[in-house]
C-alpha cells in the first residue's frame, strides 16, 4: 500500500477524471437538494416552478457530464489499481458500478418522466423546452415514484462512497482519497 507521502501524479487520477467526478458529485447533491426543497412550497407557486426548471436543466447537464465521463473513462481516463484487496476491493468496485448504473437509470427516468408530464420548462431561464405534448398521468406517477427511489438510492450509495473515502484517508491512511483530489490540493490536504 502506498503511503500518503508516496502519492505522485502517476498514482492520482488525471485532471479530467477528477473534474468530472467532482462535477458529478456537485450536480447530484444540487439536484437532490432542489427536489427535496420544493416540497416545502405550495403547488403552482412561481418559485416551485422555477426550482423544477433548474432541476431539469441541471439534470440535462448531468446527462451530458455522465456521457462525457463514461466516454473519457473507456478511452483516455487513467486507471488505477485498487489499494484494497479481497472483500473491500470487491465492495468498492460494486459501489462504483452501482453508482454508474443508478445515475444512468436516473437520467433515463428523468427524461421519461418529463416526457410523460408533457409540460414545458425554461432551460436555465433562457428558452422553453417541451419533450412531448400529450400528458400520461398514470405513467407520470409511476416514473415519478421510480425517479424518487433512484434518487434516494444514489444519495445513500454516494454517502457510503464518501464515508469509505474518509475511512481510507483518516483510518487506513492509504492515500485513496488523495487520488481523486487536484494536484495542488494534495499537499494541502492533511491526514
Amino acid at each position: 500500500m502506498a503511503s500518503q507521502k508516496e502519492l505522485t501524479r502517476e498514482s492520482s487520477y488525471d485532471r479530467v477524471t477528477i473534474l468530472l467526478h467532482w462535477l458529478t458529485a456537485v450536480l447530484v447533491v444540487a439536484l437532490f437538494a432542489l427536489a427535496e426543497s420544493w416540497d416545502f412550497l405550495r403547488h403552482g407557486s412561481p418559485l416551485r416552478k422555477e426550482l423544477h426548471s433548474i432541476h431539469i436543466s441541471l439534470g440535462i447537464v448531468l446527462a451530458l457530464v455522465m456521457t462525457v465521463r463514461l466516454g473519457w473513462r473507456v478511452t483516455r481516463g487513467r486507471r488505477l489499481a485498487s489499494v484494497s484487496a479481497g472483500l473491500m476491493a470487491f465492495a468498492g468496485k460494486a459501489v462504483h458500478h452501482a453508482l454508474y448504473l443508478l445515475l444512468a437509470v436516473q437520467i433515463v427516468l428523468g427524461f421519461l418522466w418529463r416526457w410523460a408530464q408533457a409540460e414545458a420548462f425554461m432551460f436555465f431561464g433562457l428558452f422553453p423546452v417541451q419533450f412531448a405534448t400529450v400528458k400520461d398521468r398514470a405513467m407520470s406517477h409511476i416514473l415519478g415514484d421510480l425517479h424518487d427511489v433512484a434518487a434516494w438510492s444514489i444519495i445513500v450509495l454516494a454517502g457510503l462512497h464518501a464515508a469509505a473515502a474518509l475511512m481510507h484517508h483518516y483510518v487506513l491512511r492509504d492515500g485513496v482519497l488523495k487520488r481523486m483530489l487536484p494536484e495542488r490540493a494534495i499537499s494541502d490536504f492533511g491526514g
